[in-house]
């Protein structure tokens, strides 16, 4: 049992750093940079989390790593969602929740940890995540 619970922890670490590095890749940041990963996917997820319903909310995180799912769930307040979140207030949250100035911004940050989660969830949710949005907000998600 001790065997299962450490193999299933350390897929998770794998597939956590998985995501982790692509964001990085798509800036090229080095690895050193994992704190700005690290912040730039906490933003995204807090803020696409809290702009879905409870049960989209809870089924998109089903598909997610085990230690990002800890992520993700992490300060939930489920009574308080869904937040109205229009495309403009949504980049605007990106920029005060992301403490990096980077390049291509907010919108930029957004649309990498976006593309970087859909890779890694299957079509059909992204697709259920994608319609649940304002269609200003659809255009952020690839």
């Amino acid at each position: 049992m001790a065997e299962q619970l450490h193999s299933a922890f350390e897929t998770s670490m794998d597939k956590t750093n998985l995501i982790l590095k692509d964001i990085e890749q798509a800036y090229g940041w080095p690895k050193a940079q994992r704190n700005q990963s690290y912040a730039a996917l906490r933003t995204v997820l807090h803020l696409l989390r809290d702009r879905m319903t409870v049960q989209e909310s809870a089924e998109f995180a089903a598909q997610l790593p085990v230690l990002v799912r800890g992520i993700y769930f992490d300060g939930w307040q489920p009574d308080n969602v869904p937040i109205k979140l229009n495309r403009d207030d949504f980049l605007y949250e990106v920029r005060q929740g992301f403490p990096y100035d980077v390049e291509g911004g907010a919108e930029r940050v957004t649309q990498v940890v976006l593309d970087t989660l859909r890779r890694h969830i299957t079509q059909g949710e992204w697709e259920d995540v994608r319609s649940t949005m304002p269609k200003d907000m659809q255009q952020l998600i690839p």
